[in-house]
């Protein structure tokens, strides 16, 4: 079975079991751009990168799942889905054959097989381990997407996720060092 079918006939069904996609204010988005590719001299891009999925809830991403054929071991997406992880800087990400779910948190680095994909409020709870109202209520709001003709690209992302969270904590100073032309 290839990966396309792995996913439809194993992986969709354990999401939407666990709630993802069928809960309000979740969202698994499949093939999911990170990057359009470097830019490469003469002016040619390398290849982009794609997630196979990323799940987001509230507004918020809060994992990846890089999957792979059931012909597959678990462990052979592993790197990849690390490497996702790290560049979109989300805390848990999954690689699966459709049969096993590996799980990585990234923040402690604990790894292992897990039985199920978390429901969307336990992963919720996993990345933000203490409540906050302001948190809560700025995820609520979507980011400018210039009429669905352009997405936030994952470092811009990331730096108003963190501004967010330095306001929703109350710091009284926040220092974003963006680079020009970053589209912010």
């Amino acid at each position: 079975m290839n990966e396309a079918e792995t996913r439809a006939e194993y992986i969709d069904p354990k999401l939407k079991a666990s709630g993802w996609g069928v809960m309000e204010d979740t969202k698994v988005l499949r093939e999911y751009k990170i990057t359009a590719g470097k830019i490469q001299t003469g002016g040619g891009r390398a290849k982009p990168l794609f997630a196979d999925y990323v799940l987001a809830y509230q507004g918020r991403k809060l994992a990846i799942i890089e999957a792979k054929s059931n012909e597959f071991e678990v462990g052979e997406g592993v790197a990849q889905a690390k490497n996702y992880a790290e560049k979109m800087h989300i805390d848990t990400t999954y690689s699966s054959n459709g049969k096993e779910i590996y799980q990585i948190c990234m923040k402690t680095g604990k790894e292992g097989l897990v039985a199920s994909f978390p429901s969307p409020d336990e992963l919720w709870n996993k990345t933000f381990d203490t409540q906050n109202q302001w948190r809560d209520k700025f995820s609520q709001v979507p980011f400018e997407d210039v009429g669905h003709t352009k997405d936030a690209r994952y470092y811009q992302e990331i730096a108003v996720n963190n501004a967010m969270a330095a306001i929703a904590e109350d710091k009284s100073r926040i220092l974003l060092t963006i680079r020009a032309n970053s589209g912010l």
